[in-house]
């Protein structure tokens, strides 16, 4: 397991995330050398098209998108909150959303969805009364440990990014 999270947005206020693939902030930040790990994301609320569900392009892991510009030290104290840093630029993004579409991940407390840690992703704000809360647990192949960061000062502490390779059994 190379990481878990919970992503909570209450009604009225929870905030968006922009758009980004994954993998980009991995390989930069923690040094993962490949997008050979994916994503479980698990509905703990009733997951709208309208209180900031997971958006993704599909058939977007098929194409690496590198961000431009240097990962601050410590980038992972705000990048868990907000992503500016590690985001496409608006080009990038509207040919991917061009080639893939998007799609609105929605569902039942309890549904679970699959995506490639390489796939373009992000969620709007809710401003609605329903809060939106999912689980992510991220699995990475036991043959793809983490490296030296490819683009930062210095790896992600051990409680964001797990430097251990164990394999789940």
């Amino acid at each position: 397991m190379h990481q878990s999270r919970i992503n909570y947005k209450p009604g009225f206020g929870g905030a968006g995330f922009y758009w980004h693939s994954d993998f980009e902030t991995w390989h930069a930040e923690d040094g993962m050398p490949s997008p050979r790990a994916v994503s479980i994301s698990i509905a703990l609320t009733e997951n709208y098209a309208h209180n900031g569900c997971l958006m993704i392009m599909p058939g977007s892991h098929k194409e690496f998108v590198a961000c431009v510009g240097e990962t601050p030290a410590d980038h992972y104290k705000e990048s868990l909150r907000e992503q500016e840093i590690g985001t496409p630029d608006p080009e990038s993004l509207t040919a991917l959303a061009d080639r893939h579409g998007i799609a609105m991940l929605t569902g039942a407390a309890g549904s679970a969805t699959l995506f490639d840690s390489n796939c373009m992703h992000g969620s709007g704000s809710n401003i609605t009364p329903y809060p939106r809360s999912n689980i992510f647990v991220v699995f990475n192949s036991v043959d793809n440990g983490l490296e030296e960061p490819f683009s930062a000062p210095g790896p992600r502490p051990a409680h964001v990014a797990a430097r251990q390779i164990v394999p789940v059994r």
